[in-house]
């Protein structure tokens, strides 16, 4: 993480304060040719550096990168799509060439373009040759050029087609060096009265905030962990993602580009004025265009990222000074890459009209819904989005009567009824959202806070006194952790949020199949909430809420009708508050158009009765990096999911396995993730598998829980020809 210095041999040779943005050094002239050589990196993490969960130490990678001395410059090339349609596309190519010597170079360029998924076989892509290219000696050249491509693939969510830029120098006719640069063929724009467009269509932005933690795996960067959020997310209908709230991981960026999601990338958390005594305020202005050059030259040719975000929630949008700095950083950025949109993230209502709208290219608000048509009647020409939506929170599995919104009703225990209807005070439901953009649909889209839970942040028990957390001094460190040694029986703090769609294990909350019946209108689905297992409720009203995209839905209990229910104007879920409480089955369905659409049904569980595995994929890589999720179920007889168990599973492995994890979304939980056993939540645990180093002979997960037959699941290891491909994640 951050404040990293780097020594070669002894020789301290550079380092960087922002933990989040990517950087390069030249090693050269310390290292010791043909001897030994020591790389030294020392990082250093401050108390109270951001909002959220950083991690610390080294959690994202470190290449080591060999070049000539006659180069193309590191993430010296860009490539811009002038114009594009069916038949053709126009690409504006810039490349930064590198002479080290002493002596000028003449050079030869060759340029070719191809499909990224094209074979070793392959026939030629479409070549540009430029001869006679000078470069003074100890010094660096700009080459600009264009080239036009036939039956473009253009790259979009749905299509996310990637082509390969591979640079080759030739000097006396030897090549001195070779580069490859990913990038994908499309065009976009935002539009203050229409939204947002990709390659010509109208695209509604369905994005979700992410921080960059991997729930149980930490800050550790890990493909296939972050694979998974995204496949995760997908399902759901989610298109597209805002990093909250600093540059992510390349190796994510590459997965965005290749699943085809739209991406905000975003700087930081805050400017000058700062919200942590140690966060980003304290460098910025040593470091800040650094850093904005770093962010926007490593990301800009990334086909999924549509937006540059400069700023989230920052407290200089209320002045006139703050108005000219974001001015400025707009400027810097657009010096970097003006194919693209700069934007903030911005928290109060004042700001859309004070004149700092005025320095984004397109305006974010977070959590404004109800100001979106002011918005777009006092600036007709600015386009508008919801940056951080809705902000509801809930436990997964976890319900709590009588149903309302108020916050008695809600909380209970350190958890959050499942219910969806509560929410801190600067928040929505996602209901309310959703009407605000019904009735003005020029807004781009959203980004719902949060698409999976993090680490850190566990509104709205990140007040609660009992939290050390919130201390303010040292002083009331003291009294508050007297108070607990006193209360050593009450429970303690929440230590994750609760915020997501989805838990901290990727297991789905109620809210999931809320978002998918509106950003998945044509999926057939039907969702039923509360689990029907409430022996102490017997005949007192138990309400029941349905989730999907039809528009009409009946109810029946035990096959009783409940009545039959049509969507109303502005109604994003159905409701029966009346039902009353009675073991069996409560069965949904569905119809759109007045025909059947689908169904869905709830049944009252048995006890206990097994342990159930499920891998993600049984079969993994065996190559330090590979990961396999394994979802612990207590199912009862039938194989039900008992939706109120809490018992303790303990893990054993058989053969060149190893735990990395264990979770079960519970946000209160302040057990260690790297153990041997964990409870269910409400039914569910989380094991995260992977092989021992240099080993790939299949290992078998035994679980065992007091009363119940063990289970096992075995994870083999993939052929060699399928493993991951680590030259993938290596940014140009």
């Amino acid at each position: 993480m951050s404040n990293s210095a780097v020594w070669v041999n002894g020789i301290h040779v550079g380092g960087w304060a922002y933990g989040y943005s990517s950087y390069a050094l030249d090693i050269t002239r310390c290292l010791t040719v043909g001897g030994i050589n020591v790389i030294a990196i020392r990082l250093e993490n401050y108390p109270e550096s951001s909002r959220w969960y950083t991690g610390g130490g080294l959690y994202r990678n470190v290449w080591l990168r060999k070049t000539k001395r006659i180069r193309v410059v590191h993430q010296g090339v860009r490539i811009v799509t002038q114009y594009a349609d069916a038949r053709k596309a126009i690409l504006a190519l810039e490349v930064e060439l590198e002479n080290t010597t002493n002596d000028d170079a003449t050079l030869d360029v060759a340029v070719e373009v191809r499909p990224s998924d094209t074979t070793e076989a392959r026939s030629p892509g479409t070549c540009h040759h430029q001869p006679n290219v000078s470069v003074a000696a100890t010094d660096k050249t700009v080459l600009e050029f264009e080239m036009q491509l036939k039956s473009p693939a253009r790259w979009e969510p749905g299509s996310p087609n990637l082509y390969v830029a591979e640079f080759v120098l030739e000097r006396y006719g030897a090549e001195v060096d070779r580069y490859e640069v990913v990038f994908g063929i499309r065009t976009m724009h935002f539009d203050a009265r229409s939204g947002f467009f990709l390659n010509g269509r109208r695209t509604k932005l369905q994005g979700v905030c992410l921080h960059h933690d991997l729930g149980p795996l930490g800050a550790a960067v890990n493909p296939r962990a972050m694979e998974r959020q995204l496949e995760i997310l997908r399902e759901m209908g989610a298109n597209a993602i805002r990093c909250s709230h600093n540059p992510p991981a390349p190796e994510w960026l590459d997965l965005c580009d290749r699943m085809g999601f739209l991406v905000i990338d975003e700087l930081t958390d805050c400017w000058r004025e700062g919200k942590k005594r140690n966060d980003y305020h304290s460098v910025f202005d040593s470091w800040v265009v650094k850093d904005l050059r770093s962010m926007v030259r490593r990301d800009r040719n990334h086909p999924c990222v549509i937006l540059w975000s400069i700023g989230n929630e920052i407290p200089e949008q209320l002045s006139a000074e703050g108005a000219d700095l974001s001015s400025q950083l707009r400027a810097m950025v657009r010096a970097e890459d003006s194919s693209r949109g700069v934007t903030a993230g911005m928290n109060f209502v004042e700001s859309g009209f004070n004149g700092f709208q005025h320095t984004v290219d397109v305006f974010g608000w977070n959590y404004k819904p109800s100001h979106y048509g002011k918005f777009i009647e006092h600036n007709p020409g600015i386009p508008l989005y919801g940056s951080e939506t809705s902000s509801c929170v809930s436990s997964r599995g976890e319900y709590f009567f009588p149903v309302s919104g108020r916050r008695e009703d809600c909380l209970s225990g350190y958890q959050v009824s499942s219910y969806d209807l509560y929410y801190p005070h600067w928040a929505t439901t996602p209901d309310v959202e959703f009407e605000h953009q019904d009735r003005h649909p020029s807004v781009a889209g959203e980004f719902v806070w949060t698409g999976f839970d993090y680490l850190g942040e566990p509104t709205p028990y990140n007040d609660d006194q009992t939290n050390l957390l919130n201390a303010q001094s040292e002083s009331d460190r003291k009294i508050i952790a007297a108070e607990i040694d006193m209360h050593a029986r009450e429970p303690m703090p929440a230590r994750s949020s609760y915020f997501g769609i989805v838990d901290l294990c990727g297991f789905r909350k109620d809210r999931f199949y809320l978002y998918q019946s509106r950003w998945r209108p044509d999926l057939r689905m039907v969702h039923i909430l509360p689990h029907w297992n409430w022996p102490e409720r017997v005949g007192e009203l138990t309400p029941v809420q349905v989730y999907t995209a039809a528009d009409e839905v009946e109810l029946f209990l035990n096959g009783e009708t409940l009545g039959r229910k049509r969507r109303g104007a502005y109604s994003y879920r159905f409701r029966w508050d009346e039902v009353r409480y009675e073991p069996g089955e409560l069965r949904a369905v569905g119809y759109k158009d007045g025909e059947l659409w689908a169904e869905a049904v709830r049944r009252t569980t048995g006890s206990a009765c097994a342990i159930e595995l499920l891998a993600d994929r049984a079969d993994i890589g065996s190559d330090n990096d590979d990961v396999a999720f394994v979802t612990v179920k207590i199912v009862d007889k039938d194989g039900l999911l008992v939706p109120r168990e809490k018992s303790l599973v303990t893990f054993e492995i058989a053969g060149p396995g190893k735990i990395l994890a264990v979770d079960n979304g519970d946000p209160s939980r302040l057990e260690p993730f790297y153990a041997q056993e964990c409870r269910v939540f409400n039914g569910l645990a989380l094991a995260v598998l992977q092989f021992e180093p240099d080993r790939n002979e299949p290992f078998t997960l035994i679980a065992k829980s007091s009363g119940l037959p063990d289970a096992r699941l075995t994870i083999s290891a993939l052929s060699p020809s399928l493993q991951l491909d680590e030259t993938l994640c290596i940014p140009g």
